[in-house]
């Protein structure tokens, strides 16, 4: 694996960068451990990275997952809750009560539940393609 550096006009690439590999890392993430060690805890509070894992003292402070996660998880929320609307809707005539009772309640948990596990993915695909630190280069 090679990437380029820029420092200013002068450009270094680094070719004694070992690979990581891709699913591993993104499988750890969304069981909420460590990408390189799957061992140590990645969160410290519900969605609060902690600064370094616990077992193998990998630096996870670099993470900006930001905005990422939670429009990977509308994405797979509103498809859910959508399909499931439209087959509701053609099979059953219900009020519009009934159906704020179903799906508010449903997009909530559903929102919840995936937040975390999406979030540890993307900080494990960050640590996993050397982004924003990760690569041991220094931070600007």
């Amino acid at each position: 694996m090679s990437f380029e550096i820029n420092y200013g006009e002068e450009t270094q690439l680094k070719t004694d960068v070992p690979k990581r590999p891709v699913r591993p890392a993104i499988m750890k993430g969304l069981k909420g451990r460590c990408p390189n060690c799957g061992e140590g805890r990645m969160f410290g509070k519900w969605l609060k990275v902690e600064p370094a894992c616990s077992n193998c003292g990998e630096e996870l402070h670099h993470e900006q997952a930001q905005d990422f996660p939670p429009y990977i998880v509308i994405s797979i929320v509103g498809h859910i809750v959508v399909t499931l609307l439209m087959i509701v809707e053609a099979n059953w005539d219900l009020s519009m009560v009934t159906h704020l009772l179903m799906w508010i309640p449903l997009a909530s948990v559903l929102t919840f539940a995936l937040m975390q596990p999406v979030k540890g993915g993307v900080v494990g695909l960050q640590w996993a393609v050397r982004m924003f630190g990760f690569g041991g280069e220094e931070e600007a």
